[in-house]
């Protein structure tokens, strides 16, 4: 094209939006990080209180203590992941992450487990995990940021879904031991390479905006971006400003999303580690039990898209709202009766609403906070959610050696979703 200046060169737009690269690595870092969730360690909660003669309050203080690693280690980590773009950052956790897997085949009591998993895998997954791989994500995309943290996270569900399968299959033919050090395998050679390879800070260091759009998103009011139905001001880049860690902690947005998240956190941490055992408890086989992490997993990895575009269709909190309230219902059905097919109803809809937790969080946090500060803003809320979270595991735990029955947790949780639920409609904008 000439102009009166002379002629005018308009780059072609790339056929493949780059972002697109960081979300793969996150599907690929998610598999992984499956690997040293509550709901993997479940499996072998039986087995290892058994051979390392530990009880199960005892176990769960375990998964207490590498949550509140994690919690304590995310305030620095989010100052990381602003200052750099994540790549070494998720390359070197994943590499800390697979050694303490290798190391764990060869523990012989209870405080060698506790040791390696606390200093290795829950150091190296605080590095290689949710925290840094969903910033990195948030940052290149702003009007398909839910379905692209929706495609990532189903790396989570993919890994869930097959674990109690793999596990039992490698239990039969490894024992628990060897098992561990498969998974160490596997999170060096899915994560490692592609994380140096693709991880990228932002969109405009490579002549991008977020999206791949041809030209950045326009700036408007919060009022605006919170009320209008117009996509332009829907997406409107409102709060993609600079935070200091006191601005943030000023706000009434943060301590509403940290507390909404926190309570339902308790529950979903505690049925996470226990459901395994709650299954077997009330009369059903351990392969019935694994086919119920399944239905969860699956369930959960199937919902994952729908609760990503569903984000940017209509307000974050009523669809955060649906999200708390799918899962109460299908916690209710499940403590009704033991009947297995109310059970598989029970935990099929659970998982329904377990596929938009991580979702629809990440979403309203980049959505309320902005790209700039993103990883500061949720080092900070984790540090509290998990703080909760930690919380969880052990409440289980304790409650049944006092109750002989995971009754009184589930109950709990129900409610504590329900509070969820009712929280996320006061959040609003944060002003400074």
């Amino acid at each position: 094209m000439e102009s009166a200046g002379g002629p005018t060169y308009y780059r072609k737009k790339p056929a493949f939006f780059y972002g697109w690269y960081i979300v793969g690595v996150g599907f690929l870092s998610h598999i992984a990080c499956a690997f040293h969730l509550s709901s993997t360690l479940s499996i072998f909660l039986k087995s290892m209180t058994q051979d390392l003669g530990v009880s199960r309050g005892v176990f769960s203080l375990l998964r207490s203590g590498e949550i509140l690693v994690g919690a304590f280690m995310a305030p620095a980590v989010g100052q990381l992941v602003d200052r750099y773009s994540g790549r070494w950052l998720i390359a070197l956790g994943a590499v800390a992450t697979g050694i303490g897997f290798l190391l764990l085949s060869q523990v012989t009591a209870f405080w060698h487990f506790f040791i390696l998993r606390v200093v290795f895998i829950t150091v190296g997954a605080g590095f290689m995990c949710h925290l840094v791989i969903n910033v990195a994500i948030s940052r290149w995309f702003i009007r398909k940021r839910g379905r692209a943290i929706a495609i990532a996270t189903m790396g989570q569900g993919l890994s869930k879904v097959s674990i109690p399968l793999v596990a039992a299959s490698l239990f039969v033919w490894l024992g628990w031991r060897q098992t561990w050090g498969v998974f160490g395998i596997l999170t060096i050679l899915l994560v490692v390479g592609p994380a140096l390879m693709f991880i990228r800070s932002r969109p405009e260091e490579m002549g991008l905006h977020p999206d791949g759009a041809p030209e950045p998103y326009p700036v408007g009011s919060s009022k605006g971006s919170e009320t209008s139905s117009s996509k332009t001001k829907h997406y409107a880049v409102a709060t993609d400003m600079e935070w200091s860690r006191r601005e943030v902690l000023r706000t009434k947005a943060f301590w509403l999303l940290v507390i909404t998240f926190s309570i339902a956190n308790v529950g979903i941490t505690g049925l996470n580690l226990h459901v395994f055992s709650y299954i077997t408890d009330i009369g059903h086989s351990a392969i019935v039990a694994a086919t119920v992490l399944s239905i969860i997993a699956f369930t959960q990895l199937s919902s994952t898209l729908f609760w990503g575009f569903l984000s940017e269709r209509i307000d974050l909190r009523k669809a955060t709202l649906l999200m708390f309230l799918i899962q109460a219902l299908g916690i209710t059905l499940v403590i009704l009766t033991i009947q297995l097919s109310w059970v598989y109803a029970g935990f099929f809809i659970y998982g329904i609403g377990l596929g938009g937790s991580q979702v629809l969080q990440e979403v309203m946090w980049a959505h309320y906070f902005g790209r700039i500060s993103l990883g500061k803003v949720r080092g900070l809320s984790i540090l509290v959610t998990h703080a909760f979270a930690s919380v969880g595991p052990p409440f289980f735990g304790f409650l049944f050696d006092l109750t002989n029955s995971y009754l009184a947790s589930f109950i709990t949780f129900t409610i504590t979703l329900l509070i969820s639920a009712f929280l996320i409609l006061f959040v609003r904008h944060p002003q400074r």
